[in-house]
């Protein structure tokens, strides 16, 4: 079992947390949490000119609603150039990364013999072992890492298994561009280093940067952290994720009315398996995650699958917790008036809802105005037979002593008995003049809802109209 673990989420505050960033947070926190470590924030933000604090902002908020705690304060990768940059001269003190003065002209050359000879463009090492004296006067050069030319660099990895590559490979990289900022590479190893990281789980997108990263590491005389490279995530008709797959920010979850403990469940499935089980509590995803269990396929992303996972979550969830979800998804705050009929109304509104956004939507008749505005399908319920009925039942409902759902469904199938009535011929005109709609929460909780007072002015406004 692994001891003092570290793990850390490290994204780059160019846009909103994606799905499949939101999906590396939670398996660096789940491993950290499993094994009683810690997990780390970095925010790579070297990239000024598309770094933004509203995406930071996003990124944070975003953790924080999904239940994603992190230890410490987050580490600006920015604000770290200076001990990158002091990492670099270690290196060129040892005699591990070089001046290099290739023009941007030499560069392009390079890349065009390369694709012209079917070779991956790379550079040649022409200032590997050029005396810095031999530059152009006034010439700014990068440091570049004297990589190893022979034998390979090898990864074992928790997912992808050993992972080698020929040194021969793989060219001398820049560690510090020619205005003295840090390269991502050498910045990456330098922070990791430095906060102790001892476990790196990412998108396998950067399994080749392991490679380059390890040599730095090395060259540099430090352990490499353990390596985990987890697949991509890609739409469910296994094409790589995009927007109409589902590529969209964390926030756009929640305004879609995703309940954070749903999505935290569909994400660790996600390419994370534990035998056939699909829904787990926080306490049991923490006790069971494995790094062993991440397959090695890219895993797909299904709509359907989540919004059936939200559903079953809206209906074993607490409608008091629910009300206070729909809150957080709506612009206006909640009355205490419509905060209780709500709650009263939430064991019939959550039974069929698979959003927060499809549950607010059917209990449009709490707040509804009268006289009703009903839908083309309510309409269609409302016929004159419809409305003669209506008219019959109103003293029969009137004339109740309790008004619950209980004792409306009793008058109510007495009421159709004695006509010769099917239930549904006088229940469906009651919901369509009760809610405006053809389909709505049972029939009877709604009426236990709204009120003898409101119920029966529904009623009777239908059928004057």
């Amino acid at each position: 079992m692994p001891s003092n673990v570290v793990t850390r989420f490290a994204p780059s505050p160019t846009g909103y947390l994606h799905i499949g960033g939101a999906r590396t947070a939670l398996f660096n926190w789940l491993y950290a949490r499993r094994f009683g470590g810690r997990m780390l924030l970095r925010i790579e933000d070297t990239d000024r000119e598309r770094s933004t604090q509203g995406a930071i902002d996003a990124i944070l908020d975003g953790m924080s609603w999904l239940g994603l705690d992190w230890d410490g304060e987050p580490v600006h990768q920015f604000a770290r150039a200076d001990r990158h940059r002091e990492a670099a001269e270690t290196l060129l003190g040892s005699g591990h990364a070089y001046r290099c003065f290739a023009t941007a002209e030499e560069l392009q050359q390079m890349r065009e013999t390369a694709r012209a000879e079917g070779r991956a463009p790379r550079y040649d090492g022409r200032w590997r072992d050029r005396d810095p004296s031999e530059a152009p006067a006034g010439a700014k050069p990068v440091i570049r890492l004297r990589a190893p030319t022979e034998g390979e660099t090898a990864i074992d990895d928790a997912v992808q298994g050993r992972v080698t590559w020929q040194n021969r490979d793989l060219d001398d990289l820049v560690l510090l561009r020619s205005d003295g900022n840090p390269t991502y590479m050498l910045a990456v190893v330098v922070d990791d280093h430095d906060m102790g990281v001892t476990q790196v789980i990412r998108g396998d997108d950067h399994l080749t940067n392991a490679a380059r990263q390890a040599q730095i590491y090395k060259a540099l005389g430090w352990d490499v952290p353990a390596m985990a490279h987890i697949p991509l995530i890609h739409g469910a008709d296994g094409a790589k994720l995009s927007k109409r797959h589902g590529a969209l920010g964390v926030e756009a979850y929640r305004d879609l009315g995703y309940l954070p403990a749903a999505l935290r469940n569909y994400l660790v499935r996600l390419g994370w398996s534990h035998g056939d089980q699909e829904v787990f509590s926080t306490d049991e995803m923490v006790a069971a995650f494995d790094l062993k269990a991440i397959g090695r396929s890219p895993a797909r992303f299904d709509f359907a699958k989540l919004e059936n996972l939200n559903g079953r979550y809206i209906r074993e969830s607490d409608d008091t917790a629910l009300v206070d979800a729909i809150q957080r998804i709506v612009p206006e705050p909640i009355t205490p008036k419509l905060r209780e009929n709500l709650v009263a109304a939430m064991p019939g509104l959550k039974e069929r809802a698979k959003t927060l956004v499809e549950l607010l939507d059917s209990a449009y008749y709490l707040t509804a105005a009268r006289p009703l505005a009903l839908d083309d399908k309510a309409k269609g319920l409302l016929g004159d037979d419809a409305k003669t009925r209506l008219g019959l039942v109103i003293p029969a409902l009137e004339a109740l002593e309790e008004w619950s759902a209980t004792a409306t469904e009793a008058e109510v199938r007495k009421f159709a008995e004695a006509q010769g009535l099917k239930l549904g011929q006088i229940a469906q005109p009651l919901r369509a003049a009760l809610t405006g709609r053809a389909t709505s929460p049972p029939l009877f909780d709604v009426m236990a809802v709204l009120g003898r007072e409101e119920s029966l002015a529904r009623l009777r406004d239908q059928i004057t109209q």
